[in-house]
């Protein structure tokens, strides 16, 4: 598949570009559902070689979808922060147009002098067209749906999915080969109801994680603020009924033993990347002997935080589940990295 080196198209027109909140998404699978439950194509843009600095590494994507009655090109991600979101754009509206992929060189070396970036360094982007009938699409959604890793293989053309195992991003250059690794969606179980836990979930939910506020008994009607799910039952009981995984973080929050120990058990021994529970430290000792007494082993025990949160941000709500989240983030990472 030739690079192409035309001349580089006017400046895109993406819906929202003055405030791109779009560039907050990380993962463009969500988005990508979208548009096959609406049946409409995508152009998917993968970076997948930078040289010198760059705001984004390699397996950074963005994802574009056309209006149904045309307009501006809907964007989810980001590569360089407004430096060539919108060139890249109107390649894509190209690609969707024409299904040609196109490989895009910007920065160092690029044939295109009039688009320069500010880090100074170089990014190779791939767009390909992304079809509602695709049963690679079909698999990489269902595996994100059933929570398993999985493989992006693609040269442009031809896509299909392969097992989730090695690098974030594999790349062959010629002919081009790119075989991009998804994971599945980060997860935040919050069990509570008083400010810090909603605090808590809402930061997540902000964050782009999956949400999920536990409240036993609580009220009826929903949070005042999106998550992905809210349950009133036990935290043991969700868990184990939900599964747990190593991208999942679960955070005990009631302040009541009986909900949080048995929420903080399941957590440990289904292996979530992250287990957390607030509450005095004077308390510690008293909780991690009921755990024993459960049946936890030492070397779950030492996985459990129960003091989360970053020291010296404060102690108000939000200060705290900041210091929280913050954990969850750095502690989730490296199994979205690895080798």
């Amino acid at each position: 598949m030739p690079v192409d080196t035309q001349a580089p198209l006017l400046s895109g027109e993406i819906a929202g570009a003055d405030w791109p909140e779009f560039g907050w998404v990380d993962d463009v699978r969500p988005a990508l559902r979208e548009a096959v439950e609406a049946g409409r194509p995508a152009a998917l843009a993968t970076l997948y070689k930078v040289a010198g600095s760059a705001p984004r590494g390699p397996g950074a994507q963005m994802l574009f979808t056309a209006a149904p009655h045309g307009g501006a090109v809907s964007a989810t991600g980001y590569f360089s922060g407004d430096c060539i979101e919108g060139d890249v754009a109107n390649h894509a509206a190209h690609v969707l147009a024409d299904g040609r992929p196109r490989r895009l060189h910007y920065g160092m070396g690029s044939p295109w002098i009039d688009l320069r970036l500010r880090c100074g360094g170089a990014l190779h982007v791939l767009l390909e067209r992304i079809t509602p009938d695709s049963p690679a699409i079909q698999a990489l959604l269902g595996h994100a749906a059933e929570r398993r890793s999985c493989t992006w293989i693609t040269d442009g053309e031809a896509q299909e999915i392969g097992e989730g195992r090695g690098p974030l991003l594999a790349l062959r250059e010629e002919p081009l080969r790119l075989a991009r690794r998804y994971d599945p969606p980060r997860r935040l179980i919050v069990s509570g109801g008083d400010p810090g836990a909603l605090a808590a979930a809402k930061l997540g939910a902000m964050a782009q994680f999956e949400t999920i506020l536990l409240r036993p008994g609580g009220p009826h009607a929903p949070p005042p603020f999106p998550v992905s799910r809210y349950l009133r039952e036990e935290p043991a009981e969700a868990l184990a009924r939900l599964g747990v995984d190593r991208w999942t973080a679960y955070l005990g929050a009631t302040h009541e033993d009986h909900h949080d120990l048995g929420g903080c058990l399941a957590a440990l021994r289904g292996g979530a990347g992250y287990v957390g529970m607030i509450g005095a430290k004077s308390r510690a000792g008293q909780r991690l002997g009921a755990l024993e007494a459960a049946g936890a082993t030492a070397e779950e025990l030492a996985r459990l935080q129960l003091s989360p949160g970053v020291p010296g941000l404060g102690k108000s709500p939000w200060e705290v589940a900041t210091g929280i989240l913050a954990e969850i983030m750095q502690a989730l990472n490296p199994a979205r990295e690895r080798a």
